[in-house]
């Protein structure tokens, strides 16, 4: 039998505090069995799973797709080298974008808003006509854009 562990026990390895861990377990990101008491006993391969979760929390990814990679794992058997490599793996391109987006953001703040509505003297040299228009609501300059729109967002670089 795996060792297991308390709430307060997770809490104090994994400096999670005790109320975002039942936050986490009402969120299905981990899970615990209830003693007859109805105590929470963790088995210790929550550890990782809490650490797998904080990783993800602070590179941004979303409690939905966290939810989501660690369905994949086994349950009750901690996530190992090659399962965080899978999942980091398919979290860097979420990450990659971000990063990319936040660099167009940066770069053009001070020179156009890219939303296609002609009001800074300079959206007439970048988006003569309106033609960002045809790319839908929103600032397509300052995010990426599908690759139609890109001709587009590279005039307004």
């Amino acid at each position: 039998m795996t060792r297991e562990l308390t709430i307060g026990e997770i809490s104090a390895r994994s400096g999670v505090s005790q109320s975002a861990l039942r936050f986490y377990e009402r969120q299905g990101l981990i899970a615990a069995r209830r003693t007859d008491g109805n105590q929470r006993r963790y088995p210790s391969a929550t550890l990782r799973r809490v650490a797998l979760v904080q990783a993800g929390k602070a590179a941004g990814i979303p409690l939905e797709r966290i939810r989501e990679a660690l369905a994949t794992l086994p349950d009750g058997k901690q996530p190992t080298k090659r399962d965080w490599a899978r999942l980091s793996a398919e979290w860097r391109a979420e990450l990659d974008e971000r990063i990319a987006t936040l660099e167009a953001v940066r770069d053009r703040l001070t020179s156009c808003i890219g939303c296609g509505c002609l009001s800074l003297k300079t959206c007439r040299l970048l988006n003569p006509d309106d033609e960002a228009a045809s790319l839908g609501g929103g600032a397509h300059y300052l995010r990426r854009v599908s690759p139609r729109g890109r001709g587009l967002a590279q005039r307004a670089r």
